[in-house]
């Protein structure tokens, strides 16, 4: 855990819970997300100490906070940029709009002392202003309001949280998804992509990336077939979220209410959108149902 691992001339990545890239370039480095926890952080400025690099900037896929909780150590030991979408940008520098986004209000106290960072770098520059010579940025929509993912001169490709391991999809069968439509369209370019290696925050580096998007797909199509499966009768949010819990042996606590409940409000939208759901108002209750 924690290997430095070299995968293309100028590309390497850090193996840990949530994948690191790092892109040599001259005489500097950029990292490609900066990691789970500010301990993190620490273990990546030994790695660069001891590979004498300067650190350039972060580029950070986007603002989950098992993304970005390594950028405010470094950026202060290094002065380095922290760079991502206009958007994805704002969400690293107000943690609370990501977590009120999730709630769907003002997030309650014990939510906010738990998984709002206290330090919190600050974004020097957008990807619209470009990025260094070797590294291109490409937009993978679905998961997060503006995700991208980094394709290498190397040919590597960083996903950033576009799937996820098989593993984790048969332990917690729901990842967050904040759009269904665009996330399985970003499954369908990925599968098509052309790289020598991909490597998905949360799962391992691979060549052939098929397979994985076969299952993440897999899994989103079982879940809409759950849901469709239980509106033929009227259901609540609470009704199919408690559902979707229960189908999968699911216990919730108050994070995974907001986020796994975020997620199943975008299933509900996406069939909703895709005219296979209505929803109706009785006696002030909103109720899904198949159309």
């Amino acid at each position: 855990m924690y290997e430095l691992v070299k995968i293309g001339e100028n590309t390497y990545y850090i193996d840990c819970p949530s994948k690191i890239g790092i892109y040599k370039s001259g005489d500097s480095v950029y990292l490609i997300d900066s990691g789970e926890d500010k301990d993190i952080g620490r273990k990546i400025y030994d790695i660069l100490q001891h590979n004498k690099w300067d650190l350039a900037g972060i580029i950070n896929t986007h603002s989950n906070i098992d993304h970005v909780a390594g950028n405010k150590y470094l950026q202060d030991r290094t002065g380095c940029d922290i760079i991502s979408t206009r958007i994805e940008n704002v969400f690293i520098e107000k943690p609370m709009l990501e977590f009120s986004f999730a709630y769907g209000g003002y997030p309650i106290s014990s939510l906010i002392s738990k998984v709002i960072p206290t330090e919190i770098s600050k974004p020097t520059k957008s990807i619209d202003m470009g990025l260094p010579r070797g590294l291109e940025a490409i937009r993978l929509p679905g998961h997060h309001f503006d995700m991208i993912g980094i394709r290498t001169s190397d040919n590597v490709f960083f996903v950033a949280d576009s799937l996820v391991s098989e593993e984790m999809l048969s332990k917690y069968h729901i990842i967050f998804i904040y759009d269904v439509k665009a996330f399985l369209e970003t499954l369908d370019m990925l599968e098509r992509v052309e790289a020598r290696m991909i490597i998905p925050s949360h799962a391992e580096a691979v060549s052939d990336i098929g397979p994985l998007v076969r299952a993440n797909r897999n899994k989103v199509i079982d879940i809409i077939e759950f849901i469709l499966k239980i509106c033929k009768k009227n259901q609540t949010f609470e009704d199919v979220l408690k559902g979707v819990m229960d189908n999968y042996n699911r216990h919730l606590n108050f994070i995974q209410y907001c986020l796994v409940g975020s997620t199943v409000k975008s299933y509900l939208t996406y069939l909703y959108d895709q005219e296979k759901l209505d929803c109706v108002f009785k006696e002030n209750k909103m109720y899904w149902v198949v159309k």
